[in-house]
Formats: structure tokens, sequence, C-alpha cells
């Protein structure tokens, strides 16, 4: 029973954890305002040459407009497909793109178990003693499981190894990678590298519907050496993740929509007056340090 708690337990904290690092972004002091241009909210042709509503006579006065539609392609570009690494780094890319992929695969092939699970729990199984069930859908929810699965787990463990390896072997990468960056890669390509041990044994999968089925049913998990050492991994990983810079899941959103693109305009009276009014006012509670200041100096000036 103490391994349906750790997973239950590692669930609630990755969702807890990320949540709360949401709500730390949004409470943030406001940005510098860059308003780097294009802004994909901008509506019709100023979104597609880089223009914006600054352009038209008296703005001020003319109801404003924003493609929320846009903004939100832009950011799935950036999300789902890594957009801007591609068009600076695309020999990186090819690497960094496994990893995200397979992490995405594998997040479907998580939703996928969900789906067998259930479909099992009410009686309509995914496999017989013959093989493959011959139900259309259960069939098709068993091979589109095997497929997200194995290319999951296969292209995140080539894409957080090779990271890793050129991380070490590439000069210019070793002098900006931190040992949390190393720690990072190395946990992620334990975690996936445990996961291909127990699928080895377990082709179809099988192993991961009968831990959601007793999951749903409050039930022990019946779990071998291998197994065990892989969930408690697995759940370690999602505990670490959104406290470490692999949150930026979360960040994305703020990154862009409340950053790159926050184009709304100040003027009197407005939400943003009030707004940039309070960050001016705003004192931040850390002090600055570094080696090369004098603390006594900077004491002397104040």
């Amino acid at each position: 029973m103490l391994l349906t708690v750790f997973a239950y337990f590692s669930i609630l904290a990755f969702i807890g954890l990320s949540l709360y690092k949401a709500y730390q972004y949004a409470k943030m002091p406001m940005h510098g305002r860059w308003e780097l241009y294009p802004v994909p909210k901008e509506p019709g042709e100023k979104g597609h040459y880089g223009g914006s509503y600054y352009e038209d006579l008296e703005y001020w006065n003319k109801p404003r407009e924003v493609s929320h539609a846009g903004e939100l392609i832009d950011m799935l570009k950036e999300m789902l497909f890594i957009k801007n690494l591609f068009v600076n780094q695309k020999r990186q890319w090819w690497l960094s793109y496994a990893l995200h992929l397979g992490i995405y695969l594998l997040g479907l092939w998580a939703v996928l178990l969900a789906v067998g699970a259930i479909m099992e729990l009410a009686g309509v199984p995914l496999t017989t003693a013959e093989g493959v069930s011959t139900n259309a859908f259960a069939s098709l929810v068993y091979y589109v499981t095997f497929a997200a699965g194995a290319a999951g787990a296969i292209l995140l463990a080539f894409g957080s190894l090779s990271l890793f390896l050129k991380r070490v072997l590439n000069n210019t990468f070793a002098k900006y990678t931190t040992p949390q960056e190393y720690f990072n890669l190395f946990f992620l390509f334990a975690v996936v590298a445990s996961g291909l041990v127990v699928w080895s044994g377990d082709p179809g999968f099988n192993y991961g519907r009968e831990i959601l089925k007793a999951m749903f049913t409050f039930a022990p998990i019946q779990a071998d050496t291998a197994l065990t050492i892989h969930i408690l991994l697995l759940g370690a990983v999602m505990i670490y993740i959104p406290q470490t810079k692999m949150s930026h899941y979360v960040g994305k959103y703020f990154a862009f929509h409340k950053v790159l693109w926050d184009n709304d305009p100040n003027i009197r009276n407005s939400k943003m007056e009030n707004v940039v009014r309070e960050a001016i006012s705003y004192k931040p509670k850390a002090s600055w340090s570094a080696p090369h200041i004098n603390p006594a100096a900077q004491q002397d000036k104040k």
C-alpha cells in the first residue's frame, strides 16, 4: 500500500508545486515593459510585419483590438515545437526536441494507460489469453499506448543522454553548465532507463494499467524490485521538477503573455497606469551584493 500512497503523493505534489510556482510568477513585480515586436496578439497585418496599434492616429481614443487566437498559436509553436531554438540553433534543436517530444508522448501514454485501466475495470479487456482484444476501440487504445510509450521512452532516453554528453564534451556548453543541470539530465535519464528495464519484461505496458487500476480502486500496487525502483524514481522526479528550472512549462505563459507581448497602453486613469504606479513604488526586500561590491562603500552612499 505504501507504493500506492507514494504514487498519489507524487502526483498531487507535482500539481500543487506547479500551481504554487504559477502563483509565485503571478505575484512578481511588474517587468521592464520590453514591448518587443512583432506581438502576435496584434490583429491583422500589424502582427505579421511587426507593427503596433501605436501607429494608429489617436490610438488612445479607439477601442483596443486583441487577437488571443494569434497569441495562443504563437505560444503553442514555442511550447510544442520549441520554435525559437529551431530558428536560432537548429543543431541543438534536434537533441532538445527529442527530449521534449519524448516527455509529450509519455504524457499521452499515461493518459492512454488511464483510459485502458478504466476500460478494464468496466469489463472491457485490452488483452485476452489469445492476445490483443478483438474489440476495435480496445485494440486501438492498446496499440496507440504501445506506440506512444515506446517512442516516448526512446526519445527521452536519447535526448537526455545526448544533451548530457554534449554538455560534458563541448567546451562552450561546459562553461555555462551548472552541476544542477548535469544532475537534471542524469535524473531524467535514470528514470527512463529504469522504465526501459521494466518495459523489456512487459512490452504491452500491462504493468502500467495494473498500477492505475490499483490507484483507482485504492488497492496495493503489486511490483517487483525493478518496477518498485522505477515507481520511486518517477515519483521523485515529479516532486523534484516543479522546484527547479525544469518548471519552465509554468513560466512560458508569463514570459510570453506577461513580458514579451505585454504592450497594453499606459494611458491616464487606466488599469495599466495603476500597475505602473505600484511598480514604481516597489521596494526590493533583498539587498544587492557581489564580489566586486564594497558593502561599506554602499552603506556610506546611503
